[in-house]
């Protein structure tokens, strides 16, 4: 396909809170005359951000899975695949993504899946930055350096809030990340807004910049640390762990295709999908047979020596990927009689990168109505005790005696709640998501519940 008619896709990112939403919803209400396809991704496991983008029901694509830069580039890659099948209805796509994403994998994607390359042109990384907060996100979050760094534009957003000495500071600050970024300041007077023709039709996403951050740009990232091809004769094998990192690990067991030519590289390509759908648990002493699906397997705590059985129909070769290196659970795999297996090959995968296992989310979600004095009493009290450490606060809130429906979005201790109008046909509810640093799930739900009127 020639290039001007592939689909340009303007990816859009920045740390939690910075705009990115707001952004969407211009670029959705601007008259650019061009028909967009939206892609959103959320951390969290409810999904509040596709009720907030607006005049987007027909054209909106989410997912949860909360990491697009690695477990997610599968649904990326059906959703985008999908999205081919209504082409006379779009004229681009704009893929908005979590906070807390690496946008390096996303634009791999771009280049690395030929299926994509043929039919989607990477127009640009987008990359909002919260003028306010960004010293200290910027400390705290090796995504916020990575989210400029690879940016084609940067918008620094919420510029009202700071002055114009330290706005200058900033950009400074951020040029130095990259020197080649185009800078764009968000108008003062309203969040987010920019010319459109500075964050669409950018004109291509700055490939050489990106391999000179990240030299390894082009090497696909995936969600398995290893993966070997073992030849196993027709019976039952064990595996056996012992206690590692995780109290759980994702598996897949599966036999190779003529085309892999038992490469690890070829096979995981072929792979890396399932690690991206939900996986089938798998309790000790579990039967596992050889199939096209994800297992996760249940490690309890303290418990060394958890075994699984392994069942071989025929013989053959056969995959084993795992989500963590082997070693990390001095993971064997032994045939009947004792002896283990050695894999014929295997390949360590660089995960490429990391998150902060300290950053999680948790939601609330309940049909009671809130009590809105309560409420700001106790939204006042945790901003004061755990801001800092709040991230983002998003959801919506549905307060005793009151028909409209209040949407409320927070970055570490700035909150801005308005209304969305009536409720109408929806169904009454509040709904939070917090997603931060070290939060206390327990004291945060026990004091929101104490908000809940004890009268519908």
């Amino acid at each position: 396909m020639s290039e001007a008619s592939r689909i340009p896709v303007t990816v859009l990112t920045g740390f939690l809170g910075a705009g990115k939403t707001t952004l969407l919803n211009r670029i959705l209400t601007e008259n650019h005359g061009q028909r967009i396809a939206v892609i959103e991704n959320e951390f969290g496991e409810i999904g509040v951000d596709q009720e907030l983008v607006i005049n987007a029901e027909e054209e909106i694509f989410e997912m949860n899975n909360g990491c697009i830069c690695c477990t997610v580039r599968g649904d990326l890659i059906r959703i985008l695949g999908n999205l081919m099948t209504r082409r006379d209805k779009f004229d681009r796509v704009v893929l908005e993504t979590t906070g807390l994403a690496n946008p390096g994998p996303v634009a791999q994607t771009f280049f690395v899946d030929e299926g994509i390359r043929a039919e989607f042109a990477l127009d640009g990384i987008v990359t909002m930055v919260d003028a306010r907060h960004f010293y200290q996100q910027y400390q705290d979050s090796e995504e916020t350096r990575t989210q400029i760094a690879f940016a084609d534009v940067i918008v620094l957003n919420k510029t009202d809030l700071v002055s114009g000495a330290d706005l200058d500071m900033l950009e400074r600050r951020v040029r130095a990340i990259n020197a080649l970024a185009r800078i764009v300041r968000a108008d003062p007077a309203r969040q987010a807004s920019v010319p459109m023709n500075a964050v669409l039709g950018i004109g291509g996403f700055d490939l050489a910049r990106a391999l000179e951050y990240k030299p390894t740009f082009l090497e696909p990232e995936y969600p398995f640390e290893w993966a070997g091809a073992y030849d196993l004769e027709a019976g039952d094998y064990t595996l056996t762990l012992q206690e590692g990192p995780d109290p759980a690990m994702k598996i897949v067991i599966c036999g190779p295709l003529a085309s892999d030519n038992l490469d690890p590289a070829k096979a995981a390509e072929r792979v890396f999908a399932l690690f991206s759908d939900e996986a089938t648990p798998a309790s000790p002493g579990a039967v596992i047979e050889p199939e096209m699906r994800a297992r996760l397997l249940d490690l309890p705590m303290g418990e060394s020596n958890t075994k699984f059985e392994i069942r071989i129909k025929s013989a053959g070769p056969y995959w084993l990927f795992t989500q963590h290196l082997p070693e990390e659970f001095a993971m064997t795999l032994a045939n009947s009689h004792g002896v283990e297996q050695t894999p014929s090959v295997h390949k360590n995968f660089d995960p490429g990168h990391s998150h902060d296992s300290r950053v999680a989310s948790f939601s609330i979600d309940t049909d009671r109505p809130v009590d809105a004095e309560r409420f700001q009493a106790w939204l006042s009290h945790t901003l004061q005790t755990q801001g800092t450490q709040l991230y983002r606060m998003k959801g919506f809130l549905n307060f005793k005696g009151a028909n409209e429906r209040i949407v409320i979005q927070g970055v570490h201790m700035v909150v801005d709640t308005s209304s969305l109008g009536p409720w109408g046909n929806r169904p009454k509810k509040s709904q939070l998501v917090f997603i931060g640093r070290d939060l206390d799930e327990q004291l945060l739900t026990r004091g929101f519940e104490a908000c809940v009127s004890d009268e519908a």
